[in-house]
């Protein structure tokens, strides 16, 4: 079993909405991967996307920034 790590996990309402953030993720270079939705949160596509919590910058604004949709985010043990 791996060991649980802080991560942040951001939700989508729609699994187009996870894989455009994959791809502007990819893109750019931000760490990351999509995941299952972990079973503390809920979520409308089941697909999530895990980062490092030590990313330099507000992910909720470089989001926003690029016109990309989500429904939720936040730190999670996971």
């Amino acid at each position: 079993m791996r060991k649980k790590e802080q991560k942040i996990v951001i939700t989508f309402r729609t699994t187009a909405e996870a894989i455009a953030l994959e791809a502007q993720c990819q893109k750019e270079g931000i760490p990351g991967r999509l995941i299952p939705v972990p079973r503390q949160i809920s979520s409308g596509c089941g697909l999530s996307w895990a980062m490092p919590t030590d990313w330099e910058g507000d992910i909720g604004q470089w989001m926003e920034n690029r016109g990309l949709r989500w429904e939720k985010y936040g730190e999670y043990l996971i």
